[in-house]
């Protein structure tokens, strides 16, 4: 093979030795080069698409790969990488084609055409690098002619001027907004690559689009499948860019300097950029255990957002709902002091509450981490009074400005979650930072605003065990860590392990704390009963191990006992041993957080033998109904009548009720939540379970991706009420602590549902929807054993909340 190419760029043959090296895709830039050089062979034709996590674009190009390969005697070779995130998360699909077998590696580094379906992309990653001379750019973007050469970063232009590139553009996400079909652009961006490059003949790409669309989406009903059929024909609508060659010669971007550590901007950014394997082994050092620097999620700024909210004062009543709901945390509510509000140069409300006298209040939308969603938005309720809400969702390049008020907001704003309680009520809660930030979740992702809200209330003492699944996905992988600390340097700590012994791992969190706190009130034992310790030592000693089981008051003992065990450690021995477990001092909040497919099913076992361990840890279960981060599969959480993998002709068994099998051991807390059914609930139900001196099971309905809302991930919050409103999930609580107070345990917040709203409800999730298509018959009998068992679940919760406790009816 290297032989041959130097017999394609017409070069003499090296006589008697030469030197082979590892050269990137055989790119000899010294040398001429001939336009066809690629290990397949002749008539090679490579393209890069880089796209978005859930946009479709994947699929789209594996659709293409098929399409051509079918209805051409080209051979085909496809690779798709993604970074770590959910949907919304960066992908590139690397494609070929070619009239000859293709040997060659999986990555396609010099392509003749590239496609660029994320404008934000222009700035974050390079995603010109390798096209070849007179090749094709195609750019998904709002920007048009002028414009769009204005904005078009001095990097790309020199480039595209320099190797003469042909550069064509679209505003798919606008085309896609028209037809209905949200950020799902991929089938009007393949329409455009099968026009533009001609690779096979239009007429047959777009019948063959439409046959893959009628198999991809039929089963989703005929609206969706007419949606993706005028996304096919609108995929012409793209305009060609003239390329200036003057563009060849100008500066290079001038260097954005910034203030941040040096890991972020010698190990995290390069990463971020898809450029991590360019790093020496030496940019690791000091990390070499596996620990990884907090927080690192601010700093990524991706912008892929198409719409983000804008903040009306005028129609504002500071609930601070939007915030409570916020998946990624990106909108805040700031209250700013009298010195504060001397820099702020934007709009403020005078500060509701007698706390936040002389203060005033904004709501803050970090655009570039905003994930657009519209969830905030969509629960605002507004003023009535005014009668419109206090956010709506814009184009984020109206909105760009914002990012400076940001900025601003962040850096100089403090908290002042003190000056109010924080587990008091849903708005109070949302004035505590939250330190659970800017994850990779999905857009709209019902998970997330569960472990922000539980940062918010706890996360300075918070540990966490994490199962493998989407939380341990958005919460912990490289470079991205979401979970952060607070100015006083404490946050939560968090480790992952797997679906089958994530509770045992948390709870061998547990027992180690625990051990380290009984050798601290042994060794605080023997300095009480020691001669060598003063009597204001001992007296704080003894307090502390009579109250080493309440968390504020240990908080409080901690200020004062760690600088008087500093004080006195180079002269007493007790102290000594003390200040060396200062950390322990704090009562540390334990939780155990996974999905239903490793809390119902693999992990089972260990959630059930952890329950009945007796320990003061706090399961999180975040059920989604189905195993999302694999793929959608069936779980012992998938209802009866759902479509999942493993399932594709509808479940036929009904969901377990883990909630309520764990009550049977009747020393455990348990609750099931629905922050967008009841947020007071969901407040409440987390801090009784963290108070509870015992095992706690929160169960939060989660709604996913993996469900199809038909109304979009937007909704997901208001899915969650319809899901209640309808009967369909069931808000109640189990606390054993009342039993002691002699009152029923088991109390049930939803109140009589509307069953009349059952069956719309499922038609509304592709999940139910897709059934009902493809099987009518067996679907209307499965919803309604769906419906018979909700009620069956409802009614048996009405009896436990209504009986006599202490006897049996």
């Amino acid at each position: 093979q290297i032989l041959s190419v130097f017999e394609n760029l017409s070069l003499p043959m090296p006589k008697n030795q030469f030197t082979i090296g590892i050269v990137d895709d055989v790119t000899f830039t010294s040398l001429p080069q001939k336009e066809e050089i690629a290990l397949g062979g002749e008539g090679m034709f490579e393209a890069k698409f880089y796209g978005l996590g859930a946009d479709g674009t994947v699929g789209a190009n594996k659709n293409s790969v098929k399409i051509i390969g079918d209805n051409t005697d080209k051979h085909c070779q496809a690779y798709f990488s993604y970074d770590s995130k959910k949907s919304g998360g960066f992908t590139c699909s690397h494609l070929r084609f070619g009239d000859t077998p293709i040997r060659s590696t999986y990555l396609v580094n010099t392509p003749n055409f590239v496609a660029c379906h994320v404008q934000a992309y222009l700035h974050m990653y390079d995603v010109t690098r390798g096209l070849r001379q007179n090749g094709t750019f195609l750019l998904n973007t709002i920007w048009e002619g002028d414009e769009l050469a204005k904005n078009l970063p001095n990097k790309v232009k020199k480039y595209l001027a320099q190797k003469n590139v042909t550069v064509f553009y679209i505003n798919a996400t606008k085309i896609a907004m028209e037809i209905g079909l949200g950020n799902r652009t991929n089938t009007i961006l393949q329409s455009a690559f099968f026009r533009i490059t001609g690779v096979i003949p239009v007429d047959l790409a777009v019948e063959q689009m439409k046959k893959f669309i009628q198999k991809s989406y039929g089963n989703k009903g005929e609206d969706i499948v007419n949606k993706n059929y005028a996304a096919v024909d609108r995929g012409g609508e793209y305009q060609q860019l003239p390329v200036d060659p003057a563009w060849a010669n100008l500066p290079d971007d001038k260097a954005v300097e910034n203030n941040d550590p040096a890991f972020i901007n010698e190990v995290v950014r390069p990463i971020n950029a898809q450029d991590g394997d360019l790093l020496p082994v030496s940019a690791f050092k000091g990390i070499e255990d596996g620990t990884w620097h907090q927080g690192t999620s601010k700093y990524e700024k991706r912008g892929v957002a198409a719409f983000v909210p804008e903040w009306n004062p005028e129609n504002c009543i500071q609930c601070n709902k939007c915030a409570y709901v916020c998946p990624h945390a990106s909108i805040r509510p700031f209250v700013l002091d009298a010195e504060e509000q001397k820099g702020a140069n934007f709009d403020m409300l005078k500060t509701v509450g007698k706390a936040f006298d002389g203060t005033t209040f904004r709501i803050q939308v970090s655009v570039l981490d905003c994930l657009g969603c519209g969830n905030c938005a969509d629960i605002c309720p507004g003023n009535p009074k005014k009668g419109g809400k206090a956010l709506s969702m814009k184009p984020l390049e109206t909105q760009l400005a914002q990012a400076e008020n940001w900025t601003y907001c962040a850096d100089n704003v403090k908290s002042k979650q003190h000056l109010v309680d924080i587990k008091a009520n849903v708005k109070n809660s949302q004035f505590a930072t939250p330190l659970f930030e800017f994850s990779g979740a999905c857009s709209g992702c019902g998970e997330t605003p569960y472990v922000k809200l539980i940062t918010q209330l706890f996360g300075d003492r918070e540990m966490v065990a994490n199962a493998t699944g989407c939380s341990s996905i958005y919460s912990g992988s490289v470079p991205a860590t979401p979970y952060t600390t607070n100015p006083e340097g404490n946050g939560p700590a968090w480790a992952n392990s797997l679906f089958e012994d994530f509770c045992e791992f948390g709870m061998g969190m547990e027992l180690a704390n625990e051990k380290m706190r009984d050798r601290l009130a042994r060794i605080m034992n023997e300095a009480i009963a020691s001669d060598s310790c003063s009597a204001e030592y001992k007296e704080v000693f003894t307090e502390w191990i009579n109250n080493m089981l309440n968390a504020d008051k240990t908080k409080e003992l901690a200020a004062k006992i760690i600088p008087m065990v500093e004080a006195a450690q180079d002269k007493c021995d007790y102290c000594k041993q003390i200040a060396s477990l200062k950390h322990f001092l704090v009562k540390r909040s334990q939780w155990i957080i996974g999905g239903d497919g490793a809390s119902y099913d693999i992990g089972y076992g260990g959630l059930d033998h952890v329950i009945a361990s007796g320990k003061d840890v706090n399961i999180l279960v975040l059920d989604t109904e189905v195993y999302s981060n694999t793929g959608g599969q069936s779980s012992k959480a998938t209802p009866v009548g759902a479509i999942a993998k493993f399932a594709a002709a509808g479940k036929r068994i009904r969901k377990k009720d883990l909630g309520l099998m764990a009550t049977t051991y009747g020393y455990v807390y348990v609750a099931q939540i629905a922050m967008g059914a009841d947020q007071a609930q969901t407040l409440k139900a987390i801090r009784e379970a963290e108070a509870y001196p015992g095992p706690s099971l929160i169960i939060a309905y989660s709604p996913c991706i993996n469900h199809g809302l038909k109304a979009g991930m937007g909704k997901s919050q208001e899915e969650m009420a319809k899901a209640v409103e309808c009967g369909y999930w069931h808000l109640w609580r189990y606390n054993p602590a009342l039993e002691a107070e002699g009152k029923n345990p088991f109390t049930l917040d939803s109140k009589e549902p509307q069953w009349d709203k059952f069956n719309g409800f499922l038609k509304g999730e592709v999940r139910y929807s897709a059934m009902l298509k493809q099987y009518p018959t067996e679907a209307e009998e499965l919803f309604q054993v769906a419906e018979d068992n909700a009620k069956w679940r409802f009614n048996n919760y009405k009896r436990l909340a209504v009986q006599s406790w202490g006897s049996v009816e």
